[in-house]
Formats: structure tokens, sequence, C-alpha cells
């Protein structure tokens, strides 16, 4: 049986996920972690659990809940799990009343619990079953309690497809009627979409085009519905989706003063509001944000990461010349011997050499989101995004891009607007992924030793920039129009989960280790055989007539302005298209005296540019393309992003050129 886990953003559904399945889905505190639905086999069973985008609502404004919605109504789940915060109960209880409208078997799992009687509030799980119409089932995801309970019962009112025994939560009145009304015009065509006549009838009075499009009903029984509509309004003195939510309501409030004896604030939140007095202060918010961050890439790139760094390339470079040592004890062919350790081993060891940085720097970041400091990020950046024409739930998608690109691009489902959706699918690439932090490591390795944390801060910030440059033109030519209103939820400030921490680090190391063996592997065994032969495949003594000099050359006139015409920078630039640690490893091999040799400081600063905002990676690409949907569009953004990094590669060179 197949099993769908619904509920709000921040109410413990990947985590009681992770209690299900056992797996490790990564949990944060923090709004929107889950951008897609992700399946498992719940422990001990044969069933399968699929954890849905958070949602507040199942009316389709925004792709999470087109998803969710769609997964319901097409995949027709065994049973719905509805996960509920108990800490937030009537919140919670409207997208419940949504579900139980689509009269499917339904469980409730009223999450938190523990933190309910921590703050001496309960609630009576058995009226509150009764009055709902089906099983209530207190547990407490993260302490997995209550679990092995609410697999039993959900695996029973799968079996018996136990349907809600109530749906009908309007009371007699002009609401009522209404909703009678046009179900009795509809109920027919709801039984011949296999849709829930209750359901389809709130979505055609709340104008669902895609539920009327299901329905197929005619122009008189449109006229019809349309008239109960307006006489409704009218009467009621609410527009349809005003009075909808108000019928809702009246019922949430009448069943929690029945069964809920609210918690006193709890220690958690009082703590909260007091240090959101100064994080999210109106003056210091912002340059607390800078001081932090400044902080973590000073740490990350300066004392902590760089001698971890240095440490973990000594041990590789002793793996290569023992390694090295065996082939020419063997005896192995010089050619053969040359991929293996001039390519491969150069190529993998050279990006392998900065694993540490990037676990130093998600060690940092999963911290910030474990205790909840990135959703105060989003809510005070969001006055400055709707200045330069975002949304500040665009953060979200931002922040993840810091990380990586594809996941960013599939946050920004979470984005009601299309118009949003878009403009932040189309500066999401500007942010640096931990992908590019080999380069800038590399490089600063090079030119900046004594001014690192600077140098990547002021790139990390760059890209920030760019985005917001781009977005205020954007704004005015081609996205015009108002950002749509910001809703992010504010959890409250946590210890960081040591569980949590180490997870991401592990998934950024494991995802780092897994390219390195795979994508970069192959990238290098390329570049290397471009690089070591000519057009009829005999080894050349120069590599500047080598396959790979032929095809580069082709492109350095571009890039000539920018202080790095070079083939072998061109070519990096190109594998890095691949992966962006390509780069690195492509350098190594092709430049194997060391960059200084043949690049100037200003243009080693052209060249970070241009790496920090041209494509991204192919999986990138591929993530966009899927997202906006046209190919064309997709090609659009990818001549923008190169235009924009070249531009602003020509800038820094000229400026670095006149003072360094």
């Amino acid at each position: 049986m197949i099993y769908a886990l619904v509920g709000n953003q921040n109410s413990g559904k990947t985590t009681l996920f992770n209690a299900l399945t056992g797996s490790n889905q990564h949990v944060g505190n923090f709004p929107g972690i889950t951008v897609d639905q992700k399946y498992g086999v719940i422990k001990g069973t044969n069933d399968q659990v699929v954890d849905l985008p958070g949602i507040y609502s199942i009316r389709p404004y925004s792709s999470e809940e087109i998803l969710t919605r769609d997964f319901i109504i097409n995949n027709n789940p065994d049973a719905i799990i509805n996960i509920i915060d108990a800490m937030n109960i009537e919140r919670n209880l409207y997208l419940t009343l949504q579900l139980l409208e689509l009269r499917k078997p339904t469980v409730i799992a009223l999450n938190m619990m523990d933190e309910v009687k921590a703050n001496n509030g309960s609630i009576n799980i058995e009226l509150l079953s009764e009055l709902l119409g089906v099983p209530v089932v207190p547990i407490s995801a993260v302490k997995e309690e209550g679990i092995s309970e609410l697999v039993r019962v959900v695996e029973t009112t799968a079996k018996n497809r136990s349907i809600p025994k109530v749906y009908d939560f309007c009371k007699p009145g002009p609401v009522h009627r209404c909703i009678h009304a046009v179900s009795h015009i509809i109920e027919d065509h709801a039984d011949a979409a296999k849709i829930s006549a209750r359901f389809a009838t709130l979505q055609v009075i709340l104008d669902d085009q895609q539920i009327k499009n299901l329905l197929k009903l005619n122009d008189n029984e449109v006229e019809a519905i349309r008239h109960n509509i307006v006489e409704m309004e009218n009467e009621r003195g609410l527009d349809c989706e005003a009075a909808i939510a108000d019928m809702r309501y009246r019922f949430i409030e009448d069943v929690c003063s029945k069964t809920v004896l609210k918690p006193k604030k709890s220690k958690e939140r009082t703590r909260s509001i007091n240090i959101d007095r100064i994080l999210t202060h109106r003056y210091l918010a912002i340059p607390i944000f800078i001081v932090i961050i400044t902080t973590i890439f000073w740490l990350t790139f300066g004392p902590i990461g760089t001698y971890l760094a240095d440490g973990f390339s000594a041990v590789i470079e002793n793996i290569i010349a023992m390694i090295e040592t065996v082939l020419t004890n063997y005896g192995i062919n010089q050619v053969v011997k040359a991929l293996i350790v001039d390519g491969i081993l150069a190529g993998v060891g050279s990006v392998l050499s900065f694993l540490p940085i990037i676990i130093v720097l998600f060690f940092f970041l999963s911290i910030l989101e474990d205790t909840g400091y990135m959703a105060r990020i989003a809510f005070v950046m969001d006055k400055l995004l709707r200045k330069i024409g975002l949304s500040g739930k665009s953060i979200v998608p931002f922040l993840i891009g810091f990380g990586c690109t594809v996941p960013a691009v599939m946050a920004t489902r979470t984005l009601p607007s299309h118009r949003d959706r878009k403009m932040t699918i189309l500066l999401v690439p500007f942010m640096s992924c931990t992908a590019k932090i080999p380069i800038y490591a590399f490089f600063t390795d090079y030119f900046f030793v004594e001014y690192k944390a600077l140098v990547m801060t002021g790139l990390y910030f760059g890209g920030i920039l760019t985005a917001v440059i781009s977005s205020v033109i954007f704004n005015k030519l081609a996205f015009k129009g108002n950002p749509v209103p910001f809703v992010m939820e504010m959890p409250n400030y946590r210890l960081p989960s040591v569980k949590s921490v180490i997870l991401l680090m592990w998934e950024k190391a494991k995802d780092f280790i897994q390219r390195a063996f795979t994508i970069i592997v192959a990238a290098t065994i390329l570049v290397w055989v471009l690089q070591s032969f000519d057009s009829r495949f005999n080894v050349v003594d120069d590599a500047s007539l080598s396959i790979l000099a032929s095809l580069g050359k082709m492109l350095e006139s571009l890039f000539r302005p920018l202080g790095f015409g070079d083939y072998r920078f061109v070519t990096a630039l190109v594998t890095g298209l691949i992966a962006k640690e390509t780069v690195v490893s492509t350098l190594e091999i092709l430049v194997p005296a060391g960059i200084t040799s043949v690049l100037t400081t200003a243009g080693a600063l052209s060249f970070l540019t241009f790496t920090l905002l041209y494509t991204p990676c192919f999986a990138a690409i591929a993530a966009i393309k899927r997202e906006i949907g046209s190919a064309v569009k997709t090609m659009g953004i990818i001549i923008f992003q190169i235009a924009v990094a070249w531009a602003a590669a020509f800038m820094v060179y000229l400026v670095a050129g006149a003072f360094i």
C-alpha cells in the first residue's frame, strides 16, 4: 500500500518520514525543506510512504500545492497521513478540513505532543477524533514516540477503506445553501470524474479551473452555479473565498474550544522572542548577518579550513607518490602511467583536497539552519527583496543555491507567483554553489594567500549584488508587476541537532566524493587525452599542438579582453559545464607549473568573477529546463548568464589592472 504524508511546512513531516522509513532525509529548522516527493518503505512492512512538500492549503496557488493535490487525486493513495503540529493546531487544521473533503482514508498524526505536555497544555484525543471523524494518533516524531501505533492505525484504516465520517463543516445559512445547491448540480459529474463531490463543490465555488475542466459542466450548469455563488456573496457580505475560509475557521474554533487546553507560551517561544529583538532588529539585523557570514567564511577559508585542507592535501600527495612509485617499479607503459598519475590522480586529487573546506562550510551553515536563524534571514531580507521586485520567499531558493543550484531551482516551486518563480530561477545561478569552492580556494592559494576570507566573502556578496542589479533591471523591463505577499513560518530557536548537522555534512561530502570519482574522473581522462594527442592521435610533446589546444584557440579571442585569453583557461571553463570542480582538475593537468606562470593577479580576479557568474553545470541547466518547460527560454537564460559574466569580468579586469 502507498500512504501520502501531508502537512504544513515545519510540522515535522520529514522527521516523521525518517522515523517511519529509517531514511536520512535532510531535516532543518527551516520551512520548505521538501520541494519534491520522496518515497520510502515503512520499516517492518512492504508499505510505501510518500513525503510530499509542506503546504498550507490544497488550492493550486503554488507548484508544491499542485504537486501534492495531483498526487492525492491522480495516484489515489491507500491512505493519507496528515501530520499536525499540536502546538499550532488551529492553523494546521485548516489543511486537515480540506483533506477530509477529499473523502479518502485519513489518519491524523498529532505531532509534538511532548511539547504540549511540557508547557502544561492538553488535547482530548478521543473527542478530537470523534469531532473530525478520523483516527487521531498522538506522536513525537523527533523522539520516535507513538510511531508504531501510528503505523498500526494507518494500516487498519487503509485496509478497511475507512473514509472520514465528518466532511460537512457548514452551519445553516447562505454558505450552507450555496454549497448544497452546487453539490446537487455537479455530483453526477464528480462521480464520473472519480472525485469527491464535496471537494469538487468547494473547488468549483472557488473557481478552480482545473476541477471545472475535469467535471465537464455545460453552460446551463455553469450559469446556475454562478447564480448561487452571487446570491451567497450578496447575502453573506463576503466574497466566496472569504466566506469558505470563515466557514472552516468557525468549525476549527468550535472543535478546539471543546478539545484543546492551550499550552502556556513555551520557554522556547519566549527565548526566541527575546533573541529576535536583536537578530531581527530594524537596524542591526543586516549588519549582524554580514558579520556572521564573514566570520563563517574567515573560519572556513582561514585557520580551520586551511589547516585541514593542507593536511588532507599532504595525505593525497603522499598517496599519489606511492602509486607513482608502484607503477614505475612495475615498469608500466609511460603513456598509461602519465594518464594515471598526471591525468586521473592529479585531477581528482586536486579536487578532493578541498573536501575539508566544504565540510567545514556546511558545518557552520547547517548550524545556522538548525538553530532557526535561516528563517530570520528570509524575514529580514523580505523588505529589501521587495524593493528590487522579488518576494521575500525568494530568499529560500537563494539560500539553498549556496549549496547547489539544482535543488535551489526546484525550491522555486514554493513561490506562488509564476512571475516570481521565473525571475528567481533566472537569478539563482548567481549564488555561489559549493562546486565553485574548489575554484575559489585553488586561485586564492596561488594569488591571495593573505586575503582568502576577504576574497571569498567578496565573491559570495558579488554574486548577490549581481542578482540584485539584474532583478532591478528585469523588474522594470521583462517582469513588470509586484511580487506576491510574503508569508513564512518563524520557527523557535533551538539547539542544533548533532544528527542533523552530521547528516548534512555527510550528504555534501558524499556528493562531492561521488562527483570526484565519476564525472570528474571522466572529465580528467577526456582532458588528458585531448591534451596529449593531436588530431591524428599521435602523442605530442608540445601541448599547444594538441586537439585540446586547437579547440580552445577557437574561443581564445573572446576571453583575451578579460585577461585570460589562453586556451587552457578557456578549456577549463568549458569542462566546468560538466561540473564546476573540473575547472581545477583541468588546470592541474594543463598548467602543471602553476597558474601564476601564465596569469596575472588581475587576470585571476577576472577569471574568478567569470566562474562566479557564468552558466551553471549541465545538471542545473536540466533543472532550469524542467522547471521553465521551454528549451528556447533556457537557452536565453544561458546566454544572459554568459553575457553578464563576461561584462562583470571585463570590468573587474579593467579596475584590478589599474590598481594591481
